[in-house]
């Protein structure tokens, strides 16, 4: 019994406390697309909240969060993907998250299209006006 109430204790003060890493939202979520149909690969700067078509798919990004630069590099997005055919209703195909490092972890299951996450970034900044 005393073994036990060691190896618990042990455990339970060797564990680190995991502390939550802070992100900040960008406007851009920067993915890459492949046409398997075609082999066509293309790498797409989505604003939030502004569909982009890409074949047969339309892709919306609800969110784009980037650790900052002193912690270890991560991107995410939420993303809604859905397909439109001619004379039929919308189809979602995928809404999720999607991480950069890991793009197998919450991958879109698709015959034709992939998309993953690149990274999020900044709006490009307005030349100033003279």
């Amino acid at each position: 019994m005393r073994f036990w109430l060691f190896a618990i204790t042990f455990i339970l003060l060797a564990t680190p406390v995991l502390a939550a890493v802070p992100t900040q939202e960008e406007p851009i979520a920067v993915l890459r697309a492949l046409d398997k149909m075609t082999a066509r690969v293309e790498e797409l700067d989505v604003p939030i909240n502004q569909p982009l078509k890409f074949g047969t798919i339309m892709i919306t990004v609800r969110t784009c969060r980037i650790t900052p630069p002193e912690e270890t590099p991560e991107a995410a997005a939420y993303l809604e993907v859905g397909e439109f055919k001619p004379g039929e209703k919308d189809t979602p195909v995928f809404h999720g998250w999607m991480f950069a490092s890991s793009p197998a972890l919450s991958a879109m299951e698709h015959p034709i299209y992939d998309i993953w996450v690149i990274g999020c970034k900044a709006a490009p900044a307005s030349p100033p006006t003279k």
